[in-house]
């Protein structure tokens, strides 16, 4: 039977049309039953009390906010475990009765300051937990590069990774930012995800479906 996929209209109909996806806001769950449940997190880029998951108020996606540790950065005597950051984070929803999710929409931006002959990578990966299957968004950058960045990806509906109906798994999103000094060892670089005020912000988009699609 042929999925309808189902993404907020207020968040994503523009993206999905330019994308030529399709919305189908009959098919949304009843938001005030999408919940949060427990968030758990751990890494170079997130120390305790640095992180936060706040979902959106139409429950049809949530916001993934970091503090400003989440820079990478070589050069000017920094040690080379600075060269990466990176963040693991356990998210557990609760979903209505009848209902699966996937991510659908992904947005990340940033900034980098790359000397010429580094590289700078972003990637993110989310996978349900006990789940084989994952998606990735990653962007590579060369230096000189001196900029705002910005990684927006609208998953195609056969890429999408579904959680599991009928049991509770939390998504689990693996972000990163990498720097590699390549030849030039000595220059100074730095790479980050979006930091303005002091907070980075991840924008993660779902897309809906029925359990007996």
């Amino acid at each position: 039977m042929k999925n309808k996929v189902a993404s907020s209209l207020a968040w994503v109909l523009p993206l999905l049309l330019a994308f030529g996806g399709a919305a189908y806001a009959d098919d949304l769950p009843n938001p005030d039953e999408v919940k949060i449940e427990e968030v758990i997190y751990a890494g170079s880029g997130c120390p305790p009390g640095s992180a936060d998951v706040r979902l959106s108020p139409d429950g049809n996606g949530f916001r993934l906010i970091f503090g400003d540790e989440f820079t990478a950065k070589i050069g000017g005597g920094e040690p080379l475990s600075e060269s990466r950051k990176n963040c693991q984070v356990l998210v557990r929803f609760h979903v209505p009765q009848g209902f699966t999710f996937a991510v659908g929409v992904i947005d990340f931006r940033g900034t980098a300051r790359l000397a010429s002959g580094t590289q700078g990578l972003f990637r993110s990966t989310h996978y349900f937990q006990g789940e084989a299957e994952d998606a990735s968004t990653e962007r590579l950058f060369t230096g000189p590069f001196r900029d705002r960045w910005r990684a927006l990806d609208v998953i195609p509906i056969a890429e999408l990774v579904w959680a599991p109906c009928g049991v509770s798994r939390a998504l689990n999103i693996n972000a990163q930012v990498r720097i590699s000094p390549g030849g030039n060892p000595h220059a100074r670089s730095t790479m980050t995800i979006d930091s303005e005020r002091g907070r980075i912000e991840q924008l993660f988009q779902f897309s809906w479906k029925r359990c007996d699609e």
